[in-house]
């Protein structure tokens, strides 16, 4: 038996009605079992009409069925209750941490899947049927299972809050209209939904839009950095070769053009890593604010939209990076050429020269010679350190 019990569900040794194990069962045409109260006293219910429903699958019946004990079932649950065994409950039924509780549930509750504004309670789906069946329930407004239905009362009249006074800027209740809210303007709290829901949107697609906007400038300046970086690794190879061509007496001339690309680049990239940081940030701070406001626009609940609205709904500010602009002329090309145009003049020189150093060289020494002519020419070939790194900015005219 204790096998059996073990495979035994909620649904087979419970009532659906009151969730206690089955009283007195008896099975309805359909096949669902219940208590003989419990059934009977929901059908109590539709007497006037003279249809009887399922509770669980809303099979009709007429006329009114006549209900015998379910002898069999009966034992079961009686061997189940000497032998001390318990079906096994569904976990997934009850509520957890974080989850709203029936309040008709009695001893472990269940999840709650609808709230009532006028009972002011909340309902699993069993003690929710009286809502669907019952004609004066079924006026009832049912939203979403939520926690705070205090909320959604008046604390002055003790009235559900359904009205909103757009003078004051808050929710009120029918009362409240008639007392203090008098002469003001007012309207239904699903009108005021309606009409902020609109303004919602309309922030809404201003935070989308300038996401985009922001991811558009955060992926340009990326490309730029990259961009920068290849070039200037470009430069410093293409400077390298060059310099290593020339003769000793510019070597320091060679180390001053690599160290004004490094520099450049260094600055370049280190004023752009800035604005990438706060272009992240900024969209990271877009994005959360994005989530609210869809989180908010889907809620069900009037009120919590209306109380949270204000605090949410006001637009992106113009935040402090001012718009990028990547300037076309992104390269350190015009270093190359000024390198590749030096090495062609020296090497002129060279040439012009080296007659005059081959008549020599017999009546000095030819490392003095070679050394005081070297030096003759170097003074005529100092780069131009503005020609260096001009065309680099990664935009004209941007502050730094």
């Amino acid at each position: 038996m204790a096998a059996a019990g073990d495979l035994l569900d909620q649904e087979q040794v419970s009532c659906p009605i009151c969730l206690d194990p089955l009283k007195d069962p008896v099975t309805i045409p359909c096949g669902h079992s219940y208590c003989l109260d419990c059934i009977m006293g929901c059908w109590d219910q539709d007497d006037h009409t003279g249809v009887y429903s399922c509770p669980q699958c809303r099979q009709t019946f007429t006329p009114r069925p006549v209900l015998g004990r379910n002898t069999m079932l009966a034992e079961v649950v009686e061997k189940l209750k000497k032998t001390g065994l318990q079906a096994a409950p569904p976990a997934h039924c009850y509520a957890g941490p974080g989850d709203v509780a029936c309040d008709f549930c009695t001893g472990k509750k269940r999840k709650a899947v609808r709230s009532c504004l006028v009972c002011l309670v909340s309902y699993c789906e069993t003690h929710l049927q009286p809502h669907y069946e019952i004609p004066p329930l079924k006026k009832h407004k049912l939203v979403q299972a939520a926690g705070n239905l205090q909320e959604k009362i008046c604390s002055q009249h003790d009235k559900l809050l359904e009205v909103y006074c757009r003078t004051d800027q808050q929710c009120i209740c029918l009362l409240c209209v008639m007392d203090e809210h008098k002469g003001h303007d007012t309207v239904s709290a699903a009108a005021e939904r309606t009409e902020k829901q609109k303004q919602l949107g309309a922030t809404q697609r201003k935070f989308q839009q300038r996401i985009k906007e922001r991811e558009k400038e955060l992926q340009d300046l990326r490309q730029a950095v990259e961009l920068l970086t290849c070039s200037a690794q470009a430069a410093v190879e293409d400077s390298e070769r060059i310099f290593t061509e020339l003769i000793r007496s510019i070597e320091r001339r060679r180390s001053e053009v690599k160290k004004l690309i490094r520099d450049q680049e260094k600055a370049e990239v280190s004023w752009a890593e800035g604005h990438l940081e706060r272009l992240e940030q900024e969209i990271a701070e877009l994005r959360r604010r994005d989530a609210e406001l869809e989180q908010l626009s889907h809620t069900e609940d009037h009120i919590h939209f209306l109380q949270s609205c204000q605090s949410v709904c006001a637009p992106p500010g113009p935040g402090d990076s001012s718009s990028i602009t990547v300037s076309p002329h992104l390269s350190f090309e015009a270093v190359r050429k000024s390198v590749s145009e030096l090495k062609e003049r020296l090497e002129d020189v060279c040439n012009r020269e080296l007659v005059k150093i081959s008549e020599t060289v017999n009546e000095t020494h030819i490392l003095e010679t070679t050394r005081q002519d070297f030096l003759q020419y170097s003074c005529q070939l100092t780069l131009d350190p503005n020609t260096a790194h001009r065309n680099i900015c990664l935009s004209e005219g941007t502050e730094r």
